[in-house]
């Protein structure tokens, strides 16, 4: 469920799984899109739909793993049909509001869409954008089609499981993050979808990592300078998700102790999946790896 790893070409700067992973666990959701198409959640729960309809019908039970809470919450609430806009219009909107600092986007979503507003500010420029091409193109805020427009599908009923650890032991697993994707490779992958005719605008290039990447490669910082900016922005984006979590996070979502011995978290896990109605094979209590029922990663 991360908005990032859906795009191509953008492995590094994602922590998307490698190959031999992927090799050995069926994974859906990567890939799908290039940087300068927007992939909306409600297009992910659309997709998801499809991906479970055909891991269950193989016998295996689908997992959606992930940190991106609007994806998680379409999946389960799905949003409305989205409304039709001018294709012509809407690329010259797009374009326009590419360009604003975020103060503009904040003060611009703030006057059309006053209700979907602190939401849109909270999930970047990529929702505040969204929020202002609807309610410019269609003639209605978002938030009153979230109101009034019918749901596109049913909700896929789940169980809930967040990975809680601490703000330091957080902190410190993020600058490690950051030194681990520069030493595999960031400022090449950066420098590579540059010269394939991408620009920072696009909606994949936003991403935590690759503006700050981009604005290193041209001259405006040094590598340690969009290091810094890469761990801070990543810190902030972790303190709005911990957010997230505690307001909009299902009532039913079992939090675990992400720091506690991994075989402790897996019988939580397991506990909560059985409790939340999964039937699992006996074999998954002990050791999962050797069910018949492997699961799938969305």
């Amino acid at each position: 469920m991360d908005s990032r790893q859906v795009y191509q070409g953008m492995d590094i700067g994602t922590d998307k799984v490698g190959t031999d992973e992927q090799a050995g666990v069926p994974h859906h959701g990567l890939d799908l899109v290039p940087p300068d198409q927007r992939y909306s959640a409600g297009q992910f729960a659309r997709d998801v739909r499809g991906w479970i309809a055909e891991i269950e019908a193989r016998g295996r039970i689908p997992l959606l793993v992930g940190g991106t809470g609007f994806f998680l919450r379409a999946v389960m609430e799905p949003i409305f049909s989205e409304p039709k806009l001018d294709a012509v219009r809407l690329k010259r909107l797009r374009n326009w509001l590419a360009e604003q600092p975020r103060e503009v986007l904040e003060r611009f979503v703030s006057a059309v869409d006053p209700a979907r507003a602190p939401l849109a500010i909270e999930g970047g420029p990529q929702r505040m954008a969204r929020a202002i091409e609807v309610a410019l193109l269609s003639g209605t805020p978002l938030s009153r089609w979230h109101q009034l427009a019918p749901a596109d599908g049913d909700g896929v009923p789940g169980v809930v499981l967040l990975l809680g650890m601490p703000v330091d032991v957080t902190n410190q697993s993020i600058n490690n993050r950051v030194a681990r994707m520069v030493d595999r490779g960031l400022v090449k992958e950066v420098r590579a979808l540059l010269a394939a005719g991408f620009v920072d605008s696009d909606p994949g290039m936003t991403g935590t990592g690759y503006r700050e990447m981009t604005a290193y490669l041209r001259g405006e910082t040094t590598l340690e300078g969009a290091m810094e900016d890469i761990r801070g922005s990543t810190r902030r984006y972790a303190r709005r998700q911990r957010t997230w979590y505690r307001h909009q996070l299902p009532d039913h979502t079992v939090t675990i102790d992400a720091t506690a011995p991994l075989e402790d978290q897996v019988a939580i896990a397991l506990n909560a999946m059985a409790v939340g109605g999964f039937t699992l094979p006996d074999s998954a209590q002990p050791e999962m790896e050797s069910s018949d029922k492997e699961p799938e990663f969305t």
